[in-house]
């Protein structure tokens, strides 16, 4: 990864951060909050504000557990209507006015905008943690010119722009922002209570994702079909997740004919329900660093994932997991090696969990955020300028 700016000295005053995210529910961006405010209790203030209309989403509720002031915006929401945007915007100045951060760490696309724009009216620097540009290949070609359009009109409000992978960090070029206001720091994540336990990997199969685009459970849908009709034996499986295409992915599996399949909707506890399963799947047409499966690293799963670049910085060998195109014949294929070979299941969940170990515990992520906090909380105003 690309190193973050030093720290400061270790004598100065805690920080006082506000985080700004798009929406409180259940993902890997929610996760990624969560965590860093755990790791660096102590080190730096929090406050959030979250966007959205519920009234009690769960990152709210977890933030508060930890002692993190939380503050709602109901206007900011994924839309970037000029009108909701102005008012999401008129409403976080006041927050910022009323709570004096001293600075603004954004998350997710919407939230970017918003707090950038606050940010440059209020005099605010702002870190945006980028969790996969719309504008990568793989996403319909008029929304990735869009997506850059907005990113490159707010790059230049931008104190630092971290990424969450270092392809992402490679698309951060063609926007008009200075390479040294950029970084690379991976997502991380807690490790379990006692870490992974050792136990026998069952062939049952999992996928924990939310229900909408750029996700591919259809792919996963069609390929449990395909098995079943060459072989005669479905394959068990489980689609954790909500949104707005569940619907649609229930009634494929219906039309398909699946019986093995279960939708749990919206899932509160993925580890207990990855120790479940032996096999992790995640289908998607473009990823940052996804935080699933990371997820599935640590628990030790065996691990099939669409070739994708940050899933080839999660998962750099086949000893670590199975990278597949996004072809139903393709997937089958990796799920079929899995379900007749237990050894190859245990070597795979074994090698993941140590890359888990190695490369994605929160500690490495929390240092290099911090370290960008400082750097962005001393660096003159002038470099905001490209």
């Amino acid at each position: 990864m690309t190193a973050a700016p030093c720290g400061a000295p270790a004598s100065a005053p805690p920080l006082l951060v506000m985080q700004v995210i798009t929406k409180g529910e259940t993902g890997g961006a929610q996760t990624h909050v969560e965590t860093l405010c755990r790791a660096l209790a102590g080190r730096v203030r929090f406050t959030a504000v979250i966007g959205g209309s519920e009234p009690h989403p769960p990152l709210a509720r977890s933030l508060h557990a930890l002692g993190v002031p939380v503050q709602r915006i109901a206007a900011l929401d994924n839309g970037l209507a000029p009108a909701r945007v102005a008012r999401a915007v008129a409403a976080l100045v006041r927050q910022i006015r009323a709570s004096r951060p001293q600075m603004l760490h954004a998350h997710s696309a919407a939230a970017g905008v918003v707090a950038r724009v606050a940010g440059c009216i209020t005099r605010t620097p702002v870190v945006y943690t980028v969790h996969g540009f719309a504008f990568k290949a793989g996403a319909p070609w008029p929304r990735r010119a869009l997506a850059w359009l907005v990113e490159a009109l707010c790059a230049p409000l931008t104190r630092h722009l971290v990424c969450v992978s270092r392809h992402e960090l490679r698309l951060a070029r063609c926007l008009p922002i200075a390479a040294r206001r950029c970084s690379a720091v991976a997502n991380a994540l807690e490790d379990l209570p006692g870490g992974a336990r050792a136990r026998d990997l069952p062939a049952r199969i999992v996928m924990v994702a939310r229900m909408a685009a750029p996700k591919r459970p259809d792919l996963l849908l069609h390929a449990l079909a395909l098995l079943r009709d060459e072989t005669g034996t479905e394959i068990p499986a489980t689609l954790a997740g909500d949104g707005p295409d569940l619907a649609a992915h229930q009634a494929l599996a219906q039309h398909l004919g699946l019986k093995a399949v279960e939708f749990t909707g919206l899932c509160t506890d993925v580890p207990g329900l990855l120790e479940q399963h032996g096999v992790f799947v995640l289908l998607s047409d473009h990823e940052g660093l996804p935080i699933s499966v990371i997820e599935a690293m640590r628990a030790g799963l065996a691990i099939v994932a669409s070739d994708l670049p940050g899933l080839r910085e999660l998962l750099p060998t086949p000893a670590q997991g199975l990278r597949v195109p996004n072809d139903t014949h393709a997937v089958a294929a990796a799920l079929q090696r899995l379900a007749h070979d237990p050894t190859l299941r245990t070597a795979l969940g074994q090698a993941a969990r140590e890359r888990y170990t190695q490369a994605y515990t929160p500690a490495h992520m929390a240092q290099a955020v911090l370290d960008v906090y400082h750097h962005a909380a001393t660096a003159p105003h002038h470099a905001t300028r490209p």
